[in-house]
């Protein structure tokens, strides 16, 4: 890539945040979709534990956050480590269990589950852009 022109490696970097915006819209449009084709707004119940994932890490994580991929013996990161997988799981389980529990049907299941995987995926595509082209997490 180094023999590109500036101007198209802009436009590269442009096109990568479009997608990664249109992953995230497309994530909130499926979680809106969820409840309102089927009038049944329990499935915002998620929305929760979407806030509630990044807090562990801003809280405790602090700036140290190479720590998280190492193998570390600080109890901190394993806290850290345990309540952001803690929030993810219950990403997934909140509509499974709505499911179970008869609140919400099958579609709205699907919607919920597709709305978390395409979240998942934004992420690590933002994860990849950043250590390519500059971008940074802080």
């Amino acid at each position: 890539m180094a023999d590109v022109p500036g101007y198209v490696r802009a436009c590269l970097q442009t096109g990568k945040l479009a997608m990664l915006a249109i992953l995230v819209s497309g994530g909130i449009v499926l979680q809106i979709l969820a409840c309102a084709l089927y009038n049944n707004w329990w499935p915002m119940l998620t929305v929760i534990m979407y806030v509630v994932l990044p807090m562990p890490l801003i809280f405790l994580a602090g700036s140290d956050t190479s720590s998280l991929f190492s193998e570390s013996q600080s109890g901190w990161a394993d806290v850290t480590k345990f309540l952001t997988g803690a929030s993810a799981v219950g990403s997934i389980a909140i509509p499974i269990i709505l499911k179970h529990a008869g609140v919400i049907g099958w579609g709205a299941m699907a919607m919920e589950l597709s709305s978390f995987f395409t979240f998942v995926l934004a992420i690590v595509c933002f994860i990849g852009t950043s250590e390519d082209d500059g971008y940074s997490i802080l």
